[in-house]
């Protein structure tokens, strides 16, 4: 398992990697993750340059194991990110929201392997096309932003694979090893996961968020803000509001004023759990415990071992 392609790109032993998230994965969550033996990822999407150097220098000191930083592409301030990763010497940068040919070209010109986030085989062909080196192709059932499409992660994972040559990780809905194996049947070399990992002790997720999740039932979440930017949220009182908005026709510029700013802050950090956004995966019905990062890469990784073992087994009988 760990001469596959992902694990030789990343020097890493799992092929379990850990999504960027606003508000949930900071330095702590990352180091905890790579420690574990997958690829811990800090999310620049919610810090400010000071503040991300200063998780950055953080991990370093808290893991010597390969880690990453995600960086949005619609980030305002972008510029001054790529500076500060360029000068604490970060080897990977997951880019996302973007055309991935922006800053491909200069972040490879600094030594930086990088990887893209997608949501349809247009944009991975774009990425083979921008030089990334591999992409993370992410079904509708993922939290956080999310594709307008709605292409789930069973059909958009064997149709990038048939795109594209490069190494492919898997995303959207993936919490157990067993789900990790069917990404691997399609086609997957890894998998990102996100919302299991906002339930973990190490996440800077507030406590009242990873409490909600792991009492999220079965269809406690819904894709909502489809003319904004397509974000999957728990059903909470805010939600409805959007949702009561949307089926009465509002505009984009209606949304953006119920939206508001830090919206999502007051959620996922602040806990508020009523008038805060609250972003996560559809698997979140999945999740029934908060549980440290490490436990949760070993879980997927054997799970995942295990039932590709069973798998071959099974075939071997057909």
């Amino acid at each position: 398992m760990s001469q596959n392609r992902i694990c030789a790109l990343f020097g890493i032993q799992k092929p379990v990697i850990q999504a960027g998230m606003i508000w949930c994965s900071g330095w702590e969550l990352a180091a905890a993750v790579s420690n574990a033996g997958g690829l811990g990822i800090i999310g620049a999407g919610s810090m400010y340059p000071d503040v991300l150097r200063e998780h950055i220098k953080k991990c370093k000191a808290a893991t010597h194991q390969p880690f990453a930083v995600n960086l949005p592409l619609l980030y305002p301030d972008i510029a001054a990110h790529i500076k500060i990763i360029e000068e604490e010497g970060v080897k990977i940068v997951f880019t996302s929201a973007g055309n991935p040919k922006t800053h491909t070209a200069r972040l490879k010109a600094a030594g930086i392997t990088v990887v893209h986030v997608v949501s349809a085989v247009k944009f991975a062909k774009k990425c083979e096309e921008a030089g990334v080196d591999a992409i993370v192709a992410e079904g509708f059932e993922a939290g956080g932003h999310n594709g307008r499409e709605e292409t789930t992660t069973l059909v958009l994972i064997p149709q990038v694979r048939a795109a594209v040559k490069l190494p492919l990780i898997a995303a959207g809905g993936i919490a157990t090893g067993a789900q990790a194996a069917a990404c691997f049947a399609l086609g997957a070399e890894g998998v990102q996961v996100g919302s299991r990992f906002v339930a973990t002790p190490e996440s800077s997720a507030h406590q009242a968020f990873k409490e909600i999740i792991v009492a999220t039932p079965e269809g406690g979440t819904q894709l909502a803000l489809k003319q904004l930017t397509p974000v999957r949220l728990i059903k909470n009182k805010f939600y409805q509001l959007v949702e009561a908005a949307e089926l009465r026709g509002a505009s984009p510029e209606e949304l953006s004023v119920i939206l508001g700013r830090a919206r999502a802050k007051k959620g996922m950090f602040e806990g508020d759990l009523e008038e805060g956004e609250l972003e996560i995966g559809q698997v979140s019905s999945m999740i029934k415990t908060i549980q440290p990062a490490a436990e949760i890469v070993d879980e997927i990784y054997l799970g995942l071992k295990s039932r590709l073992a069973e798998m071959g087994k099974t075939a071997g009988e057909l």
